[in-house]
């Protein structure tokens, strides 16, 4: 099927050309002035799309977001689909883009996996525009009083590059005050989390304020607000926090829109897409990042809070190849038949499913099919969910777009028009902060037992001094794992997580905890995409 022009996608999803700033004939800004005429439509149906713990590669919870929404279009549903912006450092890493796959994606794919309408540079300039301006404040008479070795706020960049974690900055004659330093990856950053937590640009201008970026050499706060910086980064930013709309291959409305990494940060698009698209179609599709463990925790427990949202059901994606991941079986071996090891790799989407229904949402078994599941582990996968009553759907979109997504758009429909959902957090926001850590980590996790090193007491003690007992906790663990350990498969019960360290976003208000060996800069694989790319043509 041939791309629409985006004024003609626009016009379908119910926005007028007025609102619509084009990027080119495919892709475009909608401008968030359109929200004033959309504030008295009734919210449509909100479906979370997540999924059990992956394998390296990643179980396609993209491509069945993409899938869910193409097989709305063939049932005559109207229906939004909302993603995260993908960054460069994955696309050139292992994953090679982050716009679904076959069938199922969105377009035009490489335009999104690059450079796109530009809102990663916006926020890597914003970012780096403030480091500049604390670094330069010192080098004149530090009329702020910072203390150079706690400097909190760190550089970034849009990109894995290990080597950035920690530099020495200010080498050399007259080229500021040498200290240590380092970067962050765009989409870890706290200025990528307020802008995905933003109601609107107000909201985002008072959390900019409110983030601190250093402590005085008397334990005092310093805000972007004392650098008097905050109006020139709202001008790098005005464009970018307005979302872009773009299509899927079967021409289904899709706004992309913010990008944070679940594993370091809170995984989901932002609330200024999610509750446009409410307001513009009666279901909306929206992913959270890895396993349910990250992105749908953060998503129930933060972003539905702070946008005020109601999430109606979250649909569950699993693979069979990750299940025999999860069984025993080695990665290199996972196009191989093996119903023992598929059975044994079962308890790792329980625990996922009973995660969910936690929070008192509907759940649907989505089975992501792959080419090299055969059927006798299918039928396995069926029978397994029908014995212990789940919902579930084959889902075939990669190979066959919204044809093969029927199945599963039908279930959905079905499931939003009967079963309620009791939505609710898991935690209050009133307890002390270890005492939400400890519940995401017994109840979601199934940690037996919470160690803290003596940094992380020390910095939790100093936050909750602070007035940040009400923050939202926001986890930073590995994705291969429910544990903190990589190298752990399955649903493991009753083991120990250490938290080494712990961060803390005034203007996202949560805490970072960092468990494990977990980075804020990721590094490139041995064999990353961008050197696979060599064969193809550019």
């Amino acid at each position: 099927m041939a791309l629409l022009k985006i004024n003609e996608i626009a016009r379908n999803a119910g926005i007028d050309t007025d609102y619509v700033i084009p990027y080119g004939f495919y892709k475009a800004k909608i401008d968030t002035t359109i929200n004033e005429k959309l504030k008295n439509k009734q919210d449509g149906k909100l479906v979370l799309v997540t999924a059990i713990t992956p394998t390296k590669a990643g179980e396609g919870k993209t491509t069945t977001s993409i899938a869910l929404a193409e097989g709305f279009g063939k049932i005559g549903q109207k229906a939004m689909l909302c993603l995260r912006e993908p960054a460069l450092g994955p696309v050139f890493g292992i994953k090679g883009g982050a716009t679904g796959g076959g069938l199922a994606s969105v377009a035009p794919s490489e335009d999104i996996n690059l450079h796109f309408t530009g809102d990663m540079h916006a926020l890597t300039s914003s970012i780096n525009l403030i480091s500049a301006v604390i670094d330069n404040s010192i080098y004149f008479d530090n009329p702020l009083n910072i203390d150079p070795e706690r400097i909190v706020w760190k550089r970034a960049m849009d990109m894995n590059d290990r080597s950035l974690r920690e530099i020495t900055i200010g080498q050399g004659h007259k080229n500021g005050v040498e200290r240590k330093d380092g970067f962050v990856i765009t989409v870890a950053s706290e200025m990528m989390a307020i802008m995905c937590l933003a109601k609107d640009e107000d909201d985002f201008h008072e959390r900019l304020l409110r983030i601190i970026v250093a402590y005085t050499k008397d334990g005092k706060p310093v805000t972007v607000k004392d650098l008097n910086c905050s109006h020139a980064v709202m001008k790098l930013m005005k464009e970018a926090l307005k979302p872009n709309l773009v299509q899927t291959l079967e021409n289904n409305p899709v706004l992309i829109h913010g990008g944070p990494f679940a594993n370091i940060a809170h995984g989901c698009n932002s609330l200024i897409a999610t509750k446009m698209a409410l307001k513009l179609a009666p279901i909306v599709i929206t992913e959270a990042g890895f396993a349910a463990d990250l992105g749908a925790e953060k998503f129930l427990d933060i972003a539905s809070r702070e946008g005020q949202l109601h999430p109606d059901l979250a649909v569950m994606v699993a693979t069979i190849r990750a299940l025999k991941m999860h069984g025993g079986k080695p990665f290199e071996e996972l196009a191989n038949e093996d119903v023992d090891a598929l059975s044994k790799g079962m308890e790792n989407l329980e625990t996922h499913v009973e995660n969910i229904k936690k929070f008192g949402l509907p759940v649907i078994v989505a089975i992501n099919h792959f080419e090299s599941d055969s059927d006798k582990e299918v039928a396995y996968l069926e029978k397994w969910c029908e014995d212990h009553h789940y919902e579930y759907a084959f889902l075939d979109g990669f190979l066959k777009g919204g044809n093969g997504s029927i199945e599963l758009a039908k279930k959905v429909q079905s499931l939003l028009a009967n079963v309620p959902s009791n939505y609710h957090p898991l935690y209050e926001l009133n307890k002390p902060l270890k005492s939400k850590i400890e519940t995401i980590c017994k109840e979601v996790y199934r940690a037996g037992k919470v160690v803290y090193e003596p940094k992380a007491e020390e910095q939790l003690e100093q936050y909750e001094k602070m007035g940040f007992s009400n923050a939202y906790i926001c986890m930073a663990k590995t994705p291969q794992s429910l544990t903190d350990d990589p190298k752990v498969l399955g649903a493991p019960k009753g083991f120990t997580i250490t938290i080494r360290e712990a961060n803390l976003s005034a203007g996202a208000n949560f805490v970072v905890p960092l468990t494990g060996a977990i980075m804020t800069m990721p590094g490139l694989p041995r064999l990353p995409s961008a050197i696979k790319m060599e064969d193809k043509p550019w």
